[in-house]
């Protein structure tokens, strides 16, 4: 956590920023950008024969913000700092799917995270929704075990994929499903 002594510097412990959780307004589209470009960028880390659109890993950003299934975003932002993290929510049926999540790097570990992942688990019971689901890379173990300590621990369904790209990608060996191996 980040705390802001009395003196108004960095450090001791008088007061711990946390962010501010609320509605994605347009003028948070520079800084929304910048996060889809850090998680196109780590995503093709994690995957490298996947490079992004037209060279720009934020372009995507502007096709999310008009997804007719997009029922609402979120960002983090703390006071003084900025936009730290969004997400949001897409409509599936009766449930709903948490897609983006982002934490700009620099602030990973703070709870950010898990305050947006709170926040979105709210305002889908207000919808109604009866299940809520994220789909994290394979190869995000770190994601993949926060996601596990904020609740989400049962697996709704499978993504499996063959790779069409010639000569295959990098693929790791190491996950059984069902006494099933499947790479990664």
């Amino acid at each position: 956590m980040v705390t802001v002594r009395a003196d108004g510097g960095v450090g001791g412990s008088v007061a711990t920023l946390q962010p501010t959780i609320r509605a994605y307004r347009p003028t948070d589209h520079r800084e929304c950008r910048h996060l889809w470009a850090e998680l196109t960028e780590e995503h093709q880390h994690l995957y490298p024969a996947t490079p992004p659109v037209n060279g720009d890993p934020g372009a995507a950003f502007e096709e999310y913000l008009t997804r007719l299934d997009l029922s609402g975003m979120w960002v983090a932002e703390i006071l003084g700092v900025g936009v730290v993290g969004m997400v949001g929510l897409i409509l599936d049926g009766r449930g709903g799917q948490v897609e983006p999540l982002v934490v700009a790097s620099a602030r990973r570990g703070e709870g950010i995270g898990r305050a947006l992942l709170e926040h979105v688990a709210e305002q889908a019971r207000r919808r109604g929704l009866g299940q809520l689901s994220i789909s994290p890379s394979a190869r995000n173990l770190d994601a993949i075990r926060c996601l596990h300590a904020a609740g989400y621990d049962a697996l709704a369904r499978v993504t499996l994929s063959i790779d069409l790209h010639p000569g295959g990608q990098d693929w790791r060996e190491g996950v059984d499903l069902h006494d099933q191996r499947f790479r990664y």
